[in-house]
């Protein structure tokens, strides 16, 4: 006789399920390459909707065949770089030492920053990179959500961006080239390139252990005391206290969560190509350039969106498919 094999409802991965911090989310880890150039954008999420395309990977069993592929839009206005901010190794991790800052800002970063009166001084930096003590190097940028119709917001996020490359040195003459600049998507990556999304999920709120941990209602009436919905027992009588493992009622969404290898379908900078009839459900039409990722994204519309360099990129990375048709029906439900 076989023995009862039921695995546990809810992954503890995940734990302890706590509403993220803030809505832009922080990068903390970023790969390691020897090309030096940004490694991550920043987007917001306008919607999604399917295209047909080719397949073009070689030896698939639906090799030079037209698939359905549903695709997210995310609609990446161009960032500015404001500043350069330089990092030390510690024995605790990384500590700031210097920053520059750029006085080419737009109107509206005063709603989020004051302006430094002493923007940096670039000698300064150079001189803490010629003595070793500074090992990284990131790039602040700021977003334009003035330029976005369906975001209702002018305040820009600020965030760092990664910077790539092994020799400090070249690492800050790029930055000085960009700094005060804008950069655009089509800047930092192509089409058939995979990127990690960074977002915080939709929030639901407080839920209860059936919702938010998946484990199974009480059927039967043997001491159940009239729940359904409740856990059988909150644990054993040793030890005397619960554990973190018993699924229990509580916060449910608005995480902090990190997808691996999406592949980039499409990169455009009309977005009229993409919107639909009537626009986009809750958001609109896109405006601004625009990028298509495979597969869906966390967070609702209008949520902003961090794509960075894949860091655990795949043995073998497929070809992109060539795009022969998107979907521009209406997304109305009529």
């Amino acid at each position: 006789m076989g023995g009862i094999h039921r695995p546990r409802r809810g992954s503890l991965a995940f734990s302890p399920r706590k509403r993220a911090k803030k809505q832009v989310p922080t990068i903390k880890t970023w790969p390691k390459s020897e090309e030096t150039r940004l490694q991550g954008f920043a987007g917001y999420k306008a919607g999604m909707t399917h295209v047909i395309a080719v397949d073009t990977i070689p030896g698939s069993m639906t090799e030079g065949m037209e698939l359905a592929l549903p695709v997210t839009v995310i609609e990446t206005p161009p960032l500015r770089v404001i500043g350069i901010r330089g990092y030390e190794r510690t024995t605790y991790g990384l500590r700031a030492l210097s920053e520059i800052w750029t006085n080419e800002m737009y109107e509206e970063l005063s709603r989020v920053v004051r302006i430094p009166k002493k923007p940096g001084d670039i000698g300064h930096l150079t001189r803490l990179i010629e003595e070793g003590r500074v090992s990284e190097l990131r790039a602040i940028v700021a977003t334009r959500p003035s330029l976005v119709t369906g975001v209702p917001k002018k305040k820009p996020e600020i965030m760092e961006m990664g910077v790539g490359g092994t020799d400090v040195s070249a690492k800050l003459s790029f930055l000085e080239q960009l700094l005060g600049k804008d950069v655009s998507i089509g800047d930092v990556y192509s089409e058939g390139q995979f990127v990690d999304v960074v977002a915080v999920t939709k929030g639901k709120g407080t839920q209860g252990p059936v919702k938010r941990w998946g484990i199974q209602l009480q059927k039967t009436k043997h001491k159940r005391s009239g729940k359904l919905r409740h856990i059988g027992n909150l644990g054993p009588w040793n030890p005397h206290h619960v554990r973190w493992t018993v699924p229990q009622a509580g916060q449910m969404g608005y995480f902090r969560r990190t997808e691996f290898n999406k592949m980039i379908v499409k990169i455009g900078d009309n977005g009229e190509e993409i919107t639909p009839a009537g626009g986009f459900l809750h958001y609109g039409v896109v405006r601004n350039s625009y990028v298509l990722l495979k597969g869906s994204v966390p967070g609702p519309t209008k949520r902003l969106i961090r794509l960075r360099d894949p860091i655990r990129l795949p043995a073998k990375v497929p070809s992109k498919p060539e795009v022969v048709y998107v979907s521009l029906e209406s997304k109305q439900g009529v």
